[in-house]
């Protein structure tokens, strides 16, 4: 089974005019809502341990809040 590259995801996901939200987090743990530009509809969700998506998602509710520095 191929990993999902999860930050990349997310980058392409806001890049193309779409928002990702944070649905719940743990100081371990995020579960991230992928959603349609045209609407908010939820497109699909994942749950990351990842150190480099907790990194890259910070302290943000979605993807329109100033990436953290």
């Amino acid at each position: 089974m191929i990993e999902r590259d999860h930050v990349e995801e997310l980058i392409r996901w806001q890049d193309s005019g779409a928002v990702w939200t944070v649905v719940s987090r743990t100081p371990d743990r995020v579960t991230v809502a992928l959603l349609r530009c045209d609407g908010g509809e939820e497109v699909d969700r994942f749950v990351s341990c990842d150190p480099a998506v907790l990194r890259f998602v910070g302290d943000r509710a979605d993807s329109t809040d100033a990436e953290p520095r």
